[in-house]
């Protein structure tokens, strides 16, 4: 038998850069190629952001300039600069920088030095160049290897930093940068900078009113009253309601979209709830009390804390060290404010209260079945015949990789039991639908516990609550590449954007890309998700390979399927925006029949025949 060995040489100590490229996902998160809101590439960009936002808001520049061409990103804020002894040491040096002393930096995002050195190491080529003072000095790198210290020489250049940077195509392969994720991570910065410029492209991107237009931005429901909007020393607030069901927060810290909230969000929610039932003497329940809100919170916290690198959940307890804590600042702030606002604008009062008392009506007219449903998912959460779960999930207080979990929501046994035997049990779960799902348009939440399907996938995703307790990140809909398929995919979306919209909004749903062909000879086997790429697979093995048409995933093996749910995951992701007119558009294809959908369907009909392959 060979035994392990573990002797002197065995030991290795890594140089800083080795360890981030080996093991990028403890300083980024996942990398990915650009496809997906979270991946790497973004969070590249973001590191380098928040150090230009830094300067900001120290009140040193109101510009950055950025620019994206062809994988090339090009950061250039106007602060101070970095100090020109120093550029080469901070940009390759871990545990190095500025922001340790919080009197240079009180309320900064990135404190722990690693950020900018996780750049350079995930980076093919990389220029960091300080302009201050009439003199400027630049340091450039290749794989994190510096290769150009340039000395310092004078220059007519405004003071601030650049900085230059290619993703590595080793790390991040195929990447590509998509404006549909960069437009927001930079729109998010300029809501949470009232008077920040920032040009992308070309495109210039500003805030007057701060989380306003950030909720006007990102509601696809009109609001039912203004938004209300207070500001304090550290902490910003705005809040609305629509007619919608969930709740629907967007939380930060230090300008850092935190988008599993935290110490601060929890607090928050707590506060408003409280203060809106003291101001109306009724004993409401919280839940009916924030149905349908829409809501921001912002606020300043010295040396915050983190729970990972990504910074998307805030573990801070106080303010500030031997300050008071994140609750009770909140909370005072909320009582103050929020109880004076309301004392004053009595047809925003009045709005809400209907809107509190509507919900509250449909949670009673719903509480028999409520109770009943709840006790049959509880008893088939001991033996869900419908859920292959996973061994870790989403909402753990503890494991890696959490953000990889995922429950496949698949069409009848034989998908499923393809998926299943192929799956990952930490991280993929199967979720199985009998058939076709029922069409929620238009019905009330009772539906979601009349319907045992829908109340059995309610208690799996656990979002009973909200999003809290959500159990996978990634909800993905596998249904067949037919017509059918394409029907239950529609009746599913329909259900989470009837119920909860926030699932969506918050980038947690996505569909399932199955390949539509194998092309195969002897040697190689290709897959093909298009007839483009069947063409180009016939063009590279060669005359007379062997076609398949899959027509649905109950025909693909256990032993292929593993090919498309592992790290060649190809996903599209459900998104939903303001400008999508969502319930319009639910309403034409989801709704009653109607002469214009008829009309519709007969003017936009498409014969297709089959192709011999």
């Amino acid at each position: 038998m060979n035994e392990l060995v573990y002797e002197d040489e065995q030991i290795q100590t890594l140089d800083w850069w080795e360890h981030i490229r080996r093991r990028p996902g403890m300083y980024i998160g996942k990398t990915g190629d650009g496809s997906y809101a979270d991946d790497g590439v973004y969070v590249l960009l973001k590191e380098v952001l928040d150090n230009a936002i830094d300067e900001h808001m120290m009140g040193f520049g109101k510009t950055i300039d950025i620019t994206i061409d062809q994988g090339v990103v090009t950061v250039r804020d106007y602060g101070r600069g970095i100090p020109l002894g120093k550029v080469v040491d901070v940009s390759s040096k871990m545990n190095t920088g500025g922001k340790y002393d919080s009197k240079a930096f009180k309320k900064s995002v990135g404190l722990n030095g690693v950020g900018i050195k996780a750049v350079n190491a995930l980076s093919s080529y990389m220029l960091v160049q300080s302009f201050r003072d009439g003199e400027t000095k630049a340091a450039e790198y290749r794989q994190a290897h510096l290769e150009g210290d340039l000395p310092v020489s004078p220059t007519t250049q405004p003071n601030g930093t650049l900085v230059n940077f290619i993703p590595d195509e080793e790390i991040f392969e195929n990447y590509h940068y998509r404006d549909e994720f960069v437009e927001p991570l930079l729109k998010n910065y300029v809501f949470l900078n009232s008077g920040l410029i920032i040009y992308y492209n070309g495109k210039k991107l500003y805030s007057k009113n701060g989380l306003v237009d950030l909720l006007s931005e990102y509601m696809t429901c009109d609001p039912l009253y203004p938004i209300i909007h207070l500001s304090g020393q550290d902490i910003e607030i705005a809040i609305t309601h629509a007619n919608q069901y969930g709740e629907e927060y967007y939380s930060f810290v230090n300008g850092q979209f935190t988008t599993q909230g935290g110490t601060h969000l929890s607090s928050f929610k707590e506060s408003v709830s409280r203060v809106i039932k003291e101001y109306y003497s009724k004993n409401f329940e919280y839940s009916d009390i924030r149905m349908g809100m829409v809501a921001a919170v912002a606020i300043k916290v010295e040396e915050p804390v983190f729970e990972s690198q990504t910074k998307t959940k805030l573990g801070s307890k106080d303010m500030v060290p031997g300050g008071p804590t994140v609750p009770k600042f909140i909370g005072d702030f909320i009582k103050k404010e929020l109880d004076n606002y309301l004392h004053k604008t009595s047809d925003t009062t009045d709005a809400l209260l209907k809107k509190i008392l509507d919900s509250e009506k449909e949670r009673k007219a719903i509480a028999g079945v409520t109770k009943l449903a709840r006790e049959r998912a509880k008893k088939a959460g001991l033996h869900n015949k419908k859920l292959r779960d996973c061994r870790l999930h989403y909402s753990d207080s503890k494991g890696e990789n959490l953000e990889e979990t995922c429950i496949f929501i698949t069409e009848g046994d034989s998908a499923s039991g393809s998926i299943t035997q192929s799956r990952d049990p930490n991280y993929q779960a199967v979720f199985s639908l009998r058939g076709k799902p029922l069409n929620t348009f238009g019905e009330t939440k009772q539906i979601v516990y009349r319907n045992e399907e829908f109340n059995l996938l309610q208690a799996a995703l656990d979002i009973e609550d909200g999003l809290e307790g959500l159990r996978y990140n990634k909800v993905i809909i596998a249904t067949d590449a037919d017509v059918d398929g394409m029907h239950i995919r529609l009746l599913i979306i329909t259900f989470f954007l009837q119920f909860f919209p926030d699932l969506i909004k918050n980038n947690h749903v996505f569909i399932l890309q199955t390949p539509l062909f194998r092309v195969r000879n002897k040697k190689e086997t290709l897959y093909c998700y298009s007839e483009e790429e069947r063409l180009n697979a016939i063009e590279k093995l060669g005359p007379n390979p062997e076609i398949t048409r899959f027509k649905g995933l109950g025909e693909i093996s256990p032993d292929e399927f593993k090919h498309f749910i592992g790290k060649d995951l190809r996903l599209d992701p459900v998104s939903m925006r303001k400008q999508d007119a969502v319930k319009e558009m639910l309403e034409f294809y989801m709704g009653k029949n109607t002469m214009e959908r008829q009309s519709f369907i007969i003017n936009n009909l498409v014969v297709e025949e089959d192709m011999a392959v």
